[in-house]
């Protein structure tokens, strides 16, 4: 095909964005209020990334994220907009947030009041109580100076953090000592450092290895809370579409991207099986290392496969998304299966990566809060176990541990689960590579680690191609939710800024 045609003087300038996850749509939506005519390209049939959505049997699946954190970061999101979360999703907040079932079995119901989390705190270790309420000032201060400030660099200089104000908050957020060190300073009891060290399994480290300014992940669970939007967390990607597409936003889905086109070190634009889309600048929020080693030109690629090798990934994970014809007994939304040695699965998945012998599971049953995601008298039921990427992913590997899980979640409920299971499948490692081309199947992106932090991640922007961009989780700030939403806002202000 030819060259796109130049557009008239005057014309709004014109990005194509790669993908419509949370970073794609975040980044999609800001250039378009600042005026720019913005095409969002998906390679799948709906939006969403690793957050769609699929309904089978008169179940409704979310096929990825499943907690609402940090709800001030979405605020902040829509309020840019002139829009409130409300006006696209209705907002609960979970109470207990979250049951966690010990060794024993010992389970336990995560209050949403601070007063009762502390009197859970002082039941497992006297004076804990006290402890909790300096852990999470501290904590609060992290939250405050880490995702207002630090979070929302584009982390492009080391200069950006030459502030001495910033240098001083910097010594103040434990960067430079680790998680396991910090969170030993409070609590002794095994149970409470499991239930303070979970959040930190999915930012892709040992806690021996992950910043304590991540003890900030405690502030957001155990002060901020733990919410649901009802009809389930695809209805935040659906709020974002709506908002882009009132920003004049055109989203085009089964566009997957062959070729950034450069010339004379600039994009031209890319292009799909379906044509060539010209663009001023160009936003990638697919798979980084999918843009670079596959869809770049050799010339053009900053980083090489052996620095992609090199990187510490966040976890894959192997999920099954079960519907149930019966109710659930002893299960809560959330449910987090700790009776497993926590340190062994670690090792399992970071120091020795291979399919973890005992491993520990989440389950999620939404339609313990939302009727509307399960036939009625019947359970959605999510089952995920976080696991090393690049591992050997086959169908008996899945059932084994489809077994495993089955047990234990029908010694904890008392009651047969198996034969009630009236929808049945399966996710793990090679359907992430089919279906989002995730590096090494990963699920979470870039491991937070403190040297793949801030400007030791791959770079926000191209250093051969001068109006190419990279958003989501395997760049600044890093694997999560609120981190891609905060992504994509920072990475279109770079845009703006140099474009």
């Amino acid at each position: 095909m030819g060259a796109a045609p130049v557009p008239p003087a005057g014309s709004p300038k014109q990005a194509v964005v790669i993908g419509a996850g949370f970073a794609g749509l975040a980044a999609a939506s800001t250039l378009a209020q600042a005026g720019w005519r913005v095409t969002l390209l998906e390679k799948n049939e709906g939006p969403g990334g690793r957050a769609r959505v699929f309904r089978a049997q008169g179940f409704t699946f979310d096929m990825g994220p499943s907690w609402y954190w940090m709800p001030d970061v979405f605020e902040k999101y829509f309020a840019r907009f002139g829009k409130k979360v409300s006006d696209y999703y209705e907002l609960v907040r979970l109470d207990p947030s979250y049951q966690v079932i010990f060794k024993g079995p010992e389970a336990v119901d995560i209050p949403a009041k601070m007063s009762e989390l502390r009197a859970l705190f002082e039941r497992y270790e006297p004076g804990s109580a006290a402890r909790l309420d300096e852990f999470l000032k501290q904590a609060a201060y992290k939250y405050e100076v880490g995702i207002n400030r630090l979070v929302y660099a584009p982390s492009r200089s080391v200069l950006e953090f030459a502030d001495p104000r910033l240098l001083v908050d910097m010594l103040r957020m434990d960067v430079l000592q680790s998680m396991h060190k910090h969170v030993r300073r409070f609590f002794k009891d095994p149970r409470l450092l499991e239930l303070v060290e979970f959040p930190i399994l999915f930012l892709g480290a040992v806690s021996e290895n992950t910043p304590a300014l991540y003890s900030l992940m405690n502030y957001a669970d155990l002060a901020l809370g733990t919410w649901y939007p009802l009809g389930g967390m695809h209805k935040i990607v659906e709020g974002m579409v709506r908002l882009a597409q009132e920003l004049g936003v055109e989203i085009l889905y089964n566009q997957e991207v062959m070729e950034i086109v450069v010339e004379q070190g600039r994009s031209t634009g890319v292009r799909t099986a379906q044509g060539f889309f010209a663009a001023d600048a160009v936003v990638a929020g697919a798979d980084y290392h999918h843009i670079e080693q596959e869809v770049l030109a050799p010339p053009y690629r900053h980083y090489d496969e052996k620095y992609w090798d090199s990187r510490t990934m966040a976890p894959s994970s192997l999920l099954f998304y079960l519907g149930v014809n019966r109710k659930l007994d002893k299960l809560r939304h959330h449910n987090l299966f700790f009776d497993e040695d926590l340190t062994q699965h670690a090792r399992e998945i970071y120091a020795a990566p291979q399919w973890p012998s005992r491993p520990l599971f989440y389950a999620s049953v939404p339609s313990k809060t939302d009727p509307t995601v399960a036939p009625e008298g019947q359970e959605n039921l999510f089952l995920l176990i976080p696991v090393a990427p690049g591992l050997a992913d086959t169908e008996a590997t899945r059932e084994r541990y489809y077994d495993q899980l089955m047990d234990r979640l029908e010694r904890h409920c008392g009651h047969p689960i198996r034969d009630a299971v009236v929808y049945k499948r399966g996710y793990a490692h090679r359907d992430f590579q089919a279906d989002y081309h995730s590096y090494k199947g990963n699920a979470y992106g870039l491991a937070n680690t403190l040297r793949q932090t801030a400007i030791l991640k791959p770079t926000l922007k191209s250093k051969k191609v001068n109006n190419l961009y990279f958003t989501g989780q395997l760049t600044v700030p890093g694997p999560g939710v609120p981190p891609s939403l905060i992504s994509g806002q920072v990475v279109a202000g770079e845009v703006l800024k140099e474009n």
